[in-house]
Protein backbone atom coordinates (compact mmCIF):
# COMPACT_ATOMS: atom_id res chain seq x y z
CA UNK A 1 0.00 0.00 0.00
CA UNK A 2 1.67 3.15 -1.09
CA UNK A 3 0.21 6.39 -0.10
CA UNK A 4 1.11 9.86 -1.17
CA UNK A 5 2.98 11.84 1.45
CA UNK A 6 0.80 14.19 3.35
CA UNK A 7 1.57 17.89 3.19
CA UNK A 8 2.40 17.98 6.89
CA UNK A 9 5.05 15.22 6.53
CA UNK A 10 6.67 17.04 3.63
CA UNK A 11 6.59 20.32 5.53
CA UNK A 12 8.12 18.66 8.57
CA UNK A 13 10.92 17.20 6.50
CA UNK A 14 11.72 20.09 4.10
CA UNK A 15 10.06 23.06 5.66
CA UNK A 16 7.02 25.01 4.60
CA UNK A 17 6.90 26.08 0.94
CA UNK A 18 7.70 29.72 0.34
CA UNK A 19 4.65 31.81 -0.34
CA UNK A 20 4.26 33.02 -3.91
CA UNK A 21 5.00 36.72 -4.03
CA UNK A 22 3.10 38.79 -6.49
CA UNK A 23 4.77 41.75 -8.17
CA UNK A 24 3.81 44.90 -6.41
CA UNK A 25 2.10 47.69 -8.26
CA UNK A 26 5.22 49.89 -7.92
CA UNK A 27 7.44 47.22 -9.50
CA UNK A 28 5.02 46.78 -12.37
CA UNK A 29 5.02 50.55 -12.92
CA UNK A 30 8.83 50.70 -12.93
CA UNK A 31 9.05 47.82 -15.42
CA UNK A 32 6.46 49.50 -17.67
CA UNK A 33 8.37 52.82 -17.59
CA UNK A 34 11.66 51.08 -18.44
CA UNK A 35 10.07 49.22 -21.35
CA UNK A 36 8.56 52.47 -22.64
CA UNK A 37 11.96 54.19 -22.41
CA UNK A 38 13.67 51.40 -24.35
CA UNK A 39 10.94 51.56 -27.00
CA UNK A 40 11.34 55.35 -27.28
CA UNK A 41 15.11 55.12 -27.71
CA UNK A 42 14.65 52.44 -30.35
CA UNK A 43 12.13 54.57 -32.24
CA UNK A 44 14.46 57.59 -32.26
CA UNK A 45 17.38 55.45 -33.46
CA UNK A 46 15.34 54.00 -36.31
CA UNK A 47 13.88 57.31 -37.48
CA UNK A 48 17.06 59.41 -37.31
CA UNK A 49 18.30 58.04 -40.64
CA UNK A 50 21.54 59.04 -42.29
CA UNK A 51 23.40 62.21 -41.35
CA UNK A 52 22.70 65.45 -43.20
CA UNK A 53 26.41 66.02 -43.76
CA UNK A 54 29.47 63.80 -44.11
CA UNK A 55 33.17 64.37 -44.65
CA UNK A 56 36.11 62.50 -46.10
CA UNK A 57 39.76 63.19 -45.31
CA UNK A 58 41.81 63.63 -48.48
CA UNK A 59 45.24 64.84 -47.43
CA UNK A 60 47.51 66.45 -44.88
CA UNK A 61 50.74 68.40 -45.23
CA UNK A 62 53.00 70.45 -43.03
CA UNK A 63 53.05 73.97 -44.43
CA UNK A 64 55.73 75.27 -42.04
CA UNK A 65 56.66 75.19 -38.38
CA UNK A 66 53.46 75.87 -36.49
CA UNK A 67 51.18 75.37 -39.52
CA UNK A 68 49.53 72.37 -41.15
CA UNK A 69 47.26 72.13 -44.17
CA UNK A 70 44.31 69.72 -44.21
CA UNK A 71 42.43 68.73 -47.39
CA UNK A 72 38.93 67.23 -47.11
CA UNK A 73 35.66 66.78 -48.97
CA UNK A 74 32.21 67.60 -47.60
CA UNK A 75 28.95 66.10 -48.85
CA UNK A 76 25.77 67.97 -47.92
CA UNK A 77 22.65 69.51 -49.38
CA UNK A 78 23.82 72.34 -51.70
CA UNK A 79 21.61 74.92 -50.01
CA UNK A 80 22.68 74.07 -46.46
CA UNK A 81 25.47 75.65 -44.44
CA UNK A 82 27.75 73.26 -42.56
CA UNK A 83 30.57 73.60 -40.08
CA UNK A 84 33.41 71.12 -39.75
CA UNK A 85 35.86 70.77 -36.88
CA UNK A 86 39.31 70.14 -38.35
CA UNK A 87 41.98 68.78 -36.02
CA UNK A 88 45.72 68.19 -36.29
CA UNK A 89 47.33 65.44 -34.20
CA UNK A 90 50.79 64.86 -32.79
CA UNK A 91 52.74 61.60 -32.82
CA UNK A 92 51.03 60.45 -29.60
CA UNK A 93 47.53 61.37 -30.95
CA UNK A 94 47.23 64.56 -28.90
CA UNK A 95 45.33 67.40 -30.56
CA UNK A 96 47.87 70.13 -31.34
CA UNK A 97 45.67 72.20 -33.65
CA UNK A 98 41.93 72.77 -33.99
CA UNK A 99 39.82 74.93 -36.26
CA UNK A 100 36.11 75.14 -37.10
CA UNK A 101 35.51 75.77 -40.82
CA UNK A 102 32.18 77.08 -42.17
CA UNK A 103 31.09 75.78 -45.57
CA UNK A 104 28.28 77.82 -47.04
CA UNK A 105 25.74 77.00 -49.72
CA UNK A 106 27.16 76.21 -53.17
CA UNK A 107 25.87 76.15 -56.73
CA UNK A 108 25.32 73.10 -58.93
CA UNK A 109 28.56 73.88 -60.78
CA UNK A 110 30.69 73.68 -57.62
CA UNK A 111 32.40 70.38 -56.91
CA UNK A 112 30.83 67.11 -58.01
CA UNK A 113 27.50 65.41 -57.49
CA UNK A 114 25.61 68.52 -58.74
CA UNK A 115 27.26 70.63 -56.04
CA UNK A 116 26.57 68.13 -53.27
CA UNK A 117 30.26 67.28 -52.69
CA UNK A 118 32.92 69.98 -52.55
CA UNK A 119 36.66 69.92 -51.82
CA UNK A 120 38.21 72.18 -49.19
CA UNK A 121 41.65 73.03 -47.82
CA UNK A 122 42.28 74.80 -44.57
CA UNK A 123 45.40 75.87 -42.73
CA UNK A 124 45.53 75.12 -39.01
CA UNK A 125 47.96 76.61 -36.49
CA UNK A 126 49.70 73.99 -34.36
CA UNK A 127 51.21 74.16 -30.88
CA UNK A 128 53.60 71.23 -31.35
CA UNK A 129 54.97 69.15 -34.22
CA UNK A 130 52.14 67.42 -36.11
CA UNK A 131 51.99 64.11 -37.95
CA UNK A 132 48.39 63.90 -39.19
CA UNK A 133 45.23 65.90 -39.59
CA UNK A 134 41.64 65.51 -40.65
CA UNK A 135 38.01 66.30 -39.97
CA UNK A 136 36.78 65.37 -36.50
CA UNK A 137 33.06 66.06 -37.14
CA UNK A 138 30.69 68.06 -39.35
CA UNK A 139 27.21 69.38 -38.64
CA UNK A 140 24.53 71.45 -40.34
CA UNK A 141 24.13 75.01 -39.08
CA UNK A 142 20.47 75.93 -38.62
CA UNK A 143 19.51 79.29 -40.06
Amino acid sequence: MSSAPTPSRVANRYGNPKPVRRLSRARLLIIAVLLAAVAAVGAVALTSGSPDVSSKDVGFSLASDGRASVDFEVTKDRSATAQCAVQVLSENYAVVGWKVVTIGPNSAEDGVNAGGTTAHRTDVRTDSPAVSGGVNACWIVED
